[in-house]
């Protein structure tokens, strides 16, 4: 059976907590991609590469509303949802895109 097909809506952020809404079919590719800066954009200018909050949709309509609905709120009630689900602003997407490293026989008796 196929694997369902999920939309995203995330929250980045700058060290110095300016943010950027998004949404997104790829979640990982496109956190990726505002981390690498690939265009000249808001995040590129104000470096913004945490991801800090994100949420999961069946419907990309229901994304795009909520998107659209996070987009209109002030910065301190878009700041509460971020502290409510990720209080110390970890970045979530942190180990994305590091290079993944194999364990083999091998390797682990070398480390003993």
């Amino acid at each position: 059976m196929p694997r369902e097909k999920r939309y995203y809506v995330y929250i980045m952020s700058s060290k110095s907590r300016a943010l950027y809404v998004g949404v997104t079919g790829f979640l990982m590719s496109r956190v990726l991609q505002h981390k690498a800066a690939e265009t000249e954009s808001f995040t590129k200018r104000y470096n913004i590469k945490r991801l800090v909050y994100y949420e999961s949709f069946q419907y990309v309509d229901n994304a795009l509303a909520r998107e659209t609905e996070i987009k209109k709120w002030r910065r301190q009630k878009k700041v509460a949802l971020i502290q409510a689900a990720n209080p110390t602003w970890e970045d979530l997407g942190a180990e994305w895109g590091d290079p993944i490293r194999m364990l083999t026989a091998d390797s682990s008796l070398r480390s003993e």
